[in-house]
């Protein structure tokens, strides 16, 4: 039976190696191989954004906006991006004005399509960022984020892909990034947005929990436009499910996908080889992590809790601190379980195993969320919770970012002794201390001047009269 067209979005330049290899792959390691990338025929190319601003230049000395120039220069084919909304690619909000600057250089870089997401689902701290992408000419794909609850039924999901249809998005993902949903939610998902909404889907998940091909199958079959999948060699695990078995399985259904297995070959014998390079960051041990299903812990999450388990000597209490994430979790509204927000609920679910009592201390970020400083939380908040956590601060009700001032001409003012181009500003507003000290070291090899040394001595050779 003849089927529709199902494309491809490649993830292996950006969240496949992010999943797998902790986003350290080099440019130098994507070039090589990226014609043919390009020439597969995929919908669109993940290449930027989530961890990769960060990390291109906290630990690969790369420029992350010369990073897109190249990657452009060499592909016909629209990049993708993913963007965290009113955090950018941060992990806190940012002003309005250099939420604006990031996306209008992004554009201006080469990026087509922007995936935006929020860690709470609240569209208030979407909707600046689809307006700014659709005023510099980008696509703007608004992400529902799926989670597990008693307040997140279907009618949940595809209520929130009204909203941001409401507020201009392009099209819509449907974003599973912990690997838990399973095949039959992601067909009444999808289903009800593509009956209710009309928009193009596009369904994205990682391959923790084994469920990531099978989900994918009911997505597609439910009206699933586009699926996210990495080339074999970088897939499955904390990745995403593997492109060639997709076209195989889909194909012998009936359904087109226009790309050639064996051109593929090529792309994932070359990855094969790329990934031994990364072997100390390749720490997956390539099975299911079935912890995802019971605790709908994301795998980064659990990494996370055996380090800081570790360096308590306490190891032994991994069961209770993971019973007590959904606590946690219920005690602050239900929010999914994604950067930031899996970190803040983490972070909480192992003091209170740690101290032996709920709640005796919170961290900043805790705090902050409570307050109301990331958003509206998905369901209401334990009161008891939020009192025993911030007493009698005041809890805001606004947009977030309407009490950020505008944060542009600080950062140009911070940025300006190492400055070299306009961008350099974003990078400093997001990312202060590590832009600046890239940009130092970028702008020492450029003149052979030794900037931090010659600041030193200039701050040493000040005169000290005496008193």
């Amino acid at each position: 039976m003849e089927r529709g067209l199902v494309k491809f979005t490649d993830t292996t330049l950006r969240d496949s190696h992010q999943s797998l290899l902790a986003t350290r792959m080099k440019i130098e390691d994507m070039l090589p191989i990226i014609d043919k990338i390009d020439a597969i025929g995929y919908h669109s190319l993940e290449v930027w954004g989530g961890a990769t601003f960060d990390t291109t230049m906290r630990f690969l000395n790369e420029d992350p906006w010369e990073r897109l120039s190249i990657i452009k220069q060499y592909c016909k084919t629209p990049l993708q991006m993913l963007l965290r909304g009113q955090n950018v690619v941060g992990y806190k909000h940012y002003a309005d004005d250099v939420l604006e600057a990031f996306v209008m250089y992004a554009c201006k870089h080469g990026m087509d399509i922007f995936r935006v997401f929020d860690a709470l689902n609240d569209v208030r701290n979407m909707e600046k960022a689809i307006e700014y992408v659709k005023k510099y000419g980008g696509h703007a794909q608004a992400v529902v984020s799926y989670s597990i609850s008693p307040i997140h039924d279907v009618a949940y999901h595809v209520n929130m892909a009204k909203e941001l249809q409401k507020r201009g998005a392009d099209s819509i993902c449907v974003k599973d990034m912990a690997g838990i949903m399973a095949p039959g939610p992601a067909y009444e998902i999808v289903k009800g947005i593509k009956e209710e909404v009309g928009l193009m889907v596009q369904v994205h998940t990682h391959y923790t929990s084994g469920m990531g091909a099978m989900m994918y199958m009911k997505a597609i079959e439910a009206g699933a436009d586009v699926v996210d999948t990495a080339i074999s060699s970088l897939a499955l695990s904390t990745s995403q499910p593997a492109t060639e078995s997709m076209i195989v399985s889909l194909e012998s259904l009936g359904y087109k996908t226009n790309l050639d297995l064996h051109k593929l070959k090529e792309i994932a014998d070359y990855f094969k080889d790329v990934r031994k390079k990364y072997r100390e960051f390749d720490l997956t041990d390539g099975t299911p992590d079935t912890n995802v299903l019971v605790y709908q812990v994301p795998g980064g999450m659990i990494s996370n809790f055996l380090s800081q388990l570790a360096q308590q000597n306490a190891l032994h209490k991994l069961p209770e601190v993971l019973a007590e994430v959904p606590k946690v979790r219920e005690d602050f509204g239900f929010p999914p379980l994604v950067t930031p927000s899996s970190q803040i609920v983490g972070a909480q679910a192992a003091l209170n195993v740690l101290l032996g009592e709920r709640y005796k201390m919170a961290t900043n970020e805790v705090k902050q969320y409570m307050r109301g400083f990331y958003g509206e939380p998905p369901g209401p908040v334990n009161e008891d919770v939020r009192k025993k956590i911030i007493g009698n601060e005041e809890v805001i009700h606004c947009r977030p970012a309407d009490l950020i001032p505008p944060g542009m001409e600080e950062a140009k003012k911070g940025v300006a002794p190492v400055m070299q181009k306009e961008e350099d500003v974003v990078s400093y507003a997001i990312f202060p201390n590590v832009a600046y000290g890239f940009l130092e070291e970028k702008l020492s090899k450029k003149t052979g001047v030794d900037f931090k040394l010659a600041q030193e001595m200039s701050e040493g050779d000040k005169p000290v009269y005496p008193a």
